[in-house]
């Protein structure tokens, strides 16, 4: 392993910790009805600073109620949140509220907090994804495999979110996501520059009455995901 991406990764890390714990988390206290104008400005700081890109492909759609991704790390979000000016409402474990400097922005940034270890935590989960569109206006993020794959294969996605977009018959779409990993591998402690490449898919207006609808979806962001490693040399 070059020594170069070790120290990269000792880099990026550091711009992230600072930029949010020192700049972004006291802007959003000291301004919390520009929470989400920060956040998106930062967050293109911070991804400049570490040389890194972000493209997107597709149109996002403005009309969607919940946006669902593969996930492989903090990446992940500092890129969609620089890509776009939605002020989205990220849904994330429990356990990272508590975290130091993370925990901070995740409370103060007014995400929702998903206690999986609660019989009653997605009951909490809806009333919380229905609060913040029909009341904060703020459409939904979410991994739905729920934790961070190590290769190109998709996770199953868990049931709460197929159940809660049921109930609430939302517009979910899509988004693939790959070359997040090689900015910023947390597995390795390595990292490059590059680019991050935000593949926005078709909204689907979901209907109890299909069955079918969100193994379609999996299935269609795993075909995509192969589909970029195999004609552009870009994992997920």
């Amino acid at each position: 392993m070059k020594i170069s991406a070790k120290i990269r990764f000792l880099w990026n890390a550091f711009v992230i910790a600072v930029n949010t714990g020192a700049v972004m988390i006291p802007a959003i206290m000291l301004f919390p009805k520009h929470k989400g104008a920060i956040m998106h400005n930062l967050n293109r700081v911070t991804l400049f600073l570490m040389g890194a890109k972000v493209v997107q492909e597709g149109a996002m759609d403005p009309e969607a109620d919940m946006y669902v991704m593969n996930h492989q790390g903090i990446i992940d979000i500092i890129g969609m949140e620089a890509l776009q000016d939605r002020h989205l409402m990220w849904v994330a474990k429990k356990e990272l509220f508590s975290m130091p400097i993370y925990g901070h922005l995740l409370r103060h940034g007014d995400m929702i907090s998903l206690d999986r270890g609660n019989k009653a935590g997605l009951i909490k989960l809806m009333k919380d994804v229905k609060v913040s569109l029909d009341e904060k206006h703020r459409a939904i993020a979410i991994f739905p495999e729920g934790t961070r794959a190590k290769d190109q294969k998709l996770l199953p996605f868990k049931q709460g979110t197929k159940i809660i977009a049921e109930k609430l018959k939302l517009k979910v779409q899509p988004v693939v996501i790959t070359g997040s990993k090689w900015i910023l591998n947390e597995h390795d402690r390595t990292a490059h520059g590059g680019t991050v490449h935000y593949k926005f898919l078709p909204t689907v207006a979901v209907d109890k009455n299909d069955k079918e609808w969100f193994d379609r979806l999996h299935d269609q962001m795993q075909q995509t995901i192969d589909n970029e490693y195999t004609n552009h040399h870009r994992s997920r």
